[in-house]
């Protein structure tokens, strides 16, 4: 039943628990997955490249060189990985792709060169490409029949999502500090069995339904993403909050070092974040859930712009101590509190700007474009890094760049949105 229409508008009904109660069968399976999908491999990736520099020996810069490839290999192809889904189904390209994860983290639990990384850390990402859009369009698909059959929205449904994206990503770095105690081999292996029940789950429950669009050339999928011009500018505005979520590991931990002398808080950061998001996402939803998107999406941007800014306004202050790491603190609540308004209601907007046809290629392209966009930004924001005094009111010059990013979004985003229903 939607939200407002029983009275019921007790904290429970905006709990994890219970709103995972009220999704389908289908969609827990999904967003569980998807949770147990980011617990194993946040139990190895942060602690990577230690091990690259620590037990390999590799040079710092080669170990740049691995960490983008990794990225490469999953942000940069999650279009192929959806369009796969569009064409294969969503059963097979998701059983692939954890698969292939798999094979990734026992090939870095064996890889003793630089050579056996490489293939490792390309399996691994290759596999979040083919994994990711396959499970969020197959979300955007089985939520909008719920949605129809009077059930939780999608936008309800993608804010489940949310929340467990975010216990996986908080949790796994946990498990994984605890494997690595014993060693790092031992967290890869873990990993990897994970994932095969992962497998085991999918080909257990997961419908195996044929792709949509099987029969046609790979050339008509993409040519029907980057026709949509509406989707295109949705899609570059939207990459903006991936640029403004980015500055978690790049101007964050500059500022908590500057406050406090050292990183060695940095972890509470990002625990305040992730209570914040499970507890109240839920709830933030469905109090803007009644708003149309042409409100809530530019809301939610200028909300993360305002995070910004409030670091601007106090880092040439020079606070330090507890104190001083009060505005990084702001920064984070609220940078994560525009994502909680904004990202349900942005991925709720794709099926509907796709007219719920290849949703694959269409999160898989939005995903890949957002990529792009964190390289650009994190390039043109490192370098303000480099060039702006440190000391003084041009200290706050960076913060405010990044927050231009969102800012420009939340204009695009209205001009976008005019023509949506």
């Amino acid at each position: 039943m939607a939200a407002g229409v029983d009275g019921r508008h007790s904290r429970w009904r905006w709990s994890f628990i219970t709103e995972l109660a009220r999704a389908t069968p289908t969609i827990r399976l999904l967003v569980l997955t998807q949770m147990t999908f980011n617990i194993g491999f946040f139990m190895v990736l942060p602690y990577l490249s230690v091990h690259l520099t620590s037990d390999l020996g590799l040079g710092a810069a080669v170990v740049g060189v691995v960490l983008g490839v990794r990225t490469f290999s999953q942000q940069g192809l999650f279009f192929i990985g959806g369009t796969l889904a569009d064409r294969w189904g969503i059963k097979p390209v998701v059983l692939v792709g954890c698969g292939i994860r798999v094979l990734g983290f026992l090939g870095m639990a064996v890889a003793g060169s630089l050579a056996g990384v490489v293939a490792a850390t390309v399996a691994i990402g290759f596999a979040a490409a083919l994994f990711s859009p396959a499970v969020e369009s197959a979300i955007a698909i089985e939520a909008g029949r719920s949605e129809r059959d009077d059930g939780p929205s999608r936008v309800e449904t993608f804010a489940l999502l949310s929340v467990c994206n975010q216990i996986g990503s908080f949790t796994g770095p946990l498990i994984g500090s605890v494997l690595l105690v014993v060693d790092f081999r031992v967290a890869c292996t873990v990993a990897a069995v994970i994932f095969v029940g992962v497998i085991g789950a999918h080909l257990r429950w997961l419908p195996n339904e044929p792709g949509e669009h099987r029969g046609e050339s790979w050339l008509s999928g993409w040519n029907d993403v980057v026709r949509n011009k509406t989707f295109v500018l949705f899609a570059v505005a939207m990459s903006s909050q991936l640029v403004a979520y980015n500055q978690l590991y790049l101007l964050l931990p500059l500022e908590v070092e500057r406050a406090w002398g050292s990183q060695a808080v940095l972890g509470w950061f990002f625990a305040i974040s992730a209570v914040f998001v499970v507890s109240s996402q839920m709830g933030i939803t469905r109090m803007v859930g009644a708003r149309s998107p042409r409100v809530t999406l530019p809301a939610g941007l200028a909300v993360m712009a305002l995070s910004f800014v409030v670091v601007a306004l106090t880092t040439p202050l020079g606070l330090s101590g507890f104190v001083g790491l009060l505005p990084a603190a702001g920064f984070v609540a609220l940078l994560a509190l525009g994502q909680m308004i904004a990202m349900p209601q942005a991925r709720d907007i794709v099926p509907r700007l796709a007219g719920e046809r290849r949703l694959g290629a269409y999160y898989g392209f939005m995903a890949s474009l957002g990529g792009i966009g964190v390289l650009i930004g994190s390039v043109a924001i490192g370098a303000v890094i480099d060039a702006a005094p440190s000391t003084g009111w041009g200290s706050s010059t960076p913060w405010l760049v990044a927050a231009v990013f969102p800012l420009a979004s939340v204009l695009g985003i209205r001009l976008v949105l005019r023509s949506l229903p």
